[in-house]
């Protein structure tokens, strides 16, 4: 990807992580899901901006869908294409 940092705005959204430490490139998961949680426009746009829509896609495909808020699930499914979402387990049995 890019050789960026992440804008400091980003810092409100990531308070439970070092956010100096944080690594848009190996971090993107943790960036993407915190983001569409607590973001708000701008986080979302430079999130499309900088993955782009189809990895932002594929990665929220990727994780359960219980990862996601409940208040953002329709507008992201809207804004990224995600119409199938991953449902975790309820049990190992």
């Amino acid at each position: 990807m890019n050789n960026q940092k992440l804008p400091l705005y980003f810092r409100s959204i990531l308070w439970s992580y070092n956010f100096f430490m944080l690594d848009p490139d190996r971090d993107k998961v943790i960036i993407i899901i915190n983001a569409i949680n607590y973001g708000g426009l701008r986080h979302w746009r430079w999130i499309s901006d900088f993955y782009g829509k189809s990895e932002v896609a594929n990665i929220l495909r990727g994780i359960p869908k219980s990862e996601i808020r409940d208040r953002a699930i329709r507008l992201t499914s809207l804004l990224f294409g995600v119409s199938t979402w991953n449902h975790a387990p309820r049990s190992f049995n």
